[in-house]
């Protein structure tokens, strides 16, 4: 199972103490079915750990694209994460699998093994701000045009 943020550094003992700042990563437009979606893509096990953490605010239609190997068991949770999100599982052809809707903000003080995790089966990963998943005419069964290859 793959974690999002820091849950391999945290389950290693090597988390580091200080937030980092926000990720300068490269940017992709994809094709909701009623939005275009600008997101920053996430490929490697270091850019998928960190995630959106340290950000403070996402404008309407943009986040983060999570590329993974392959189409399997993921699982996110919101250490670190300073705003509430929607986060959508796609399969390798696109297609919304599962959708977690306003996921809130957990306390910095909770203790990391209650910090609760969204898991499902997904070769990506979107996050976007809160309550802008449906808007955007994301739900399961709809297909998301223009994820990159591996």
């Amino acid at each position: 199972m793959i974690f999002s943020s820091l849950a391999l550094a945290i389950a290693m003992g090597t988390a580091p103490s200080p937030l980092p700042t926000p990720q300068s990563l490269p940017v992709i437009t994809l094709r909701a079915p009623r939005a275009a979606l600008h997101l920053q893509v996430a490929r490697t096990e270091d850019q998928r750990e960190r995630g959106l953490m340290s950000v403070r605010h996402l404008p309407p239609h943009a986040g983060m694209l999570f590329v993974f190997d392959s189409d399997g068991p993921v699982a996110f949770w919101m250490k670190d994460t300073l705003i509430p999100l929607d986060m959508v599982f796609l399969s390798a052809d696109g297609t919304v699998r599962k959708l977690f809707a306003r996921v809130p903000v957990v306390s910095p003080s909770l203790p990391d093994p209650d910090i609760p995790l969204e898991q499902g089966s997904a070769k990506y990963v979107i996050e976007l701000p809160s309550g802008e998943a449906q808007p955007d005419g994301l739900r399961p069964g709809v297909r998301v045009g223009g994820l990159p290859r591996s």
